[in-house]
């Protein structure tokens, strides 16, 4: 009788028992998403991605909702925290401007950080954080909701398209990218990209901080 193939029904690995916690399967979550997107987590993914078996994960998250809500609370956990006692314009240009460093670490969260039902303790202290700066300046209420819309539809907005640009390398493939377009009737678009886009030191990231400061800005005036 001839003796199988040494890969025949190869068992994968498996993480040492009792190894599993709560935090190594939202970090491995987390890593799964970042490394394959938001689609490629399942449980069994993530079960594989964790060397464990499927029904171990099960006794530290009840279903993949449980999972996207622990995930979103943690890059929320990342951001950084507003004070009420600081400058409101320094606090929450640091926290725009950390909220769209988390998001470049993380882009397949900019689609849920605001559609869970279930809100963790990272978000939840995150939001109140940003509404208790607000209203400790002296915005009204209404005042408050608007500027919160304004910054957080700015910095999600700038970092998705950032997220694009970036997948398809914008600036390092300006000229290719020109040169398979006819633009024969667009000379805006001509000199905008040789003019600008294509010069030493372009980058699409170079407009938040000038765009945060418009918003800024007009918020201001709400007071």
């Amino acid at each position: 009788m001839s003796t199988p193939p040494a890969n025949a029904n190869p068992k994968p690995p498996r993480a040492p028992r009792n190894s599993l916690t709560y935090d190594r399967v939202v970090a491995g979550a987390v890593d799964l998403a970042d490394d394959q997107g938001i689609d490629a987590l399942t449980m069994r993914a993530l079960a594989t991605h964790l060397e464990v078996r499927p029904m171990a994960i099960y006794h530290y998250v009840a279903n993949k909702d449980a999972i996207l809500d622990a995930i979103v609370d943690a890059v929320f956990g990342e951001v950084y925290i507003p004070e009420a006692t600081g400058d409101w314009r320094d606090e929450l240009t640091t926290r725009s401007a950390s909220m769209r460093a988390t998001l470049g670490r993380h882009p397949w969260a900019v689609g849920l950080l605001e559609t869970r039902p279930n809100p963790g303790i990272a978000s939840l202290t995150n939001h109140n954080a940003v509404l208790d700066v607000l209203l400790t300046t002296g915005f009204s209420l209404p005042a408050t909701a608007h500027a919160y819309a304004a910054i957080d539809a700015f910095v999600y907005g700038f970092a998705l398209q950032e997220a694009m640009l970036n997948s398809v390398d914008l600036a390092g493939s300006a000229p290719e990218l020109l040169a398979g377009m006819n633009l024969t009737d667009f000379p805006r678009i001509t000199e905008f990209a040789m003019q600008h886009v294509m010069q030493p030191g372009y980058a699409f990231g170079n407009s938040f901080d000038v765009g945060l400061t418009m918003v800024l800005n007009g918020i201001a005036a709400l007071r």
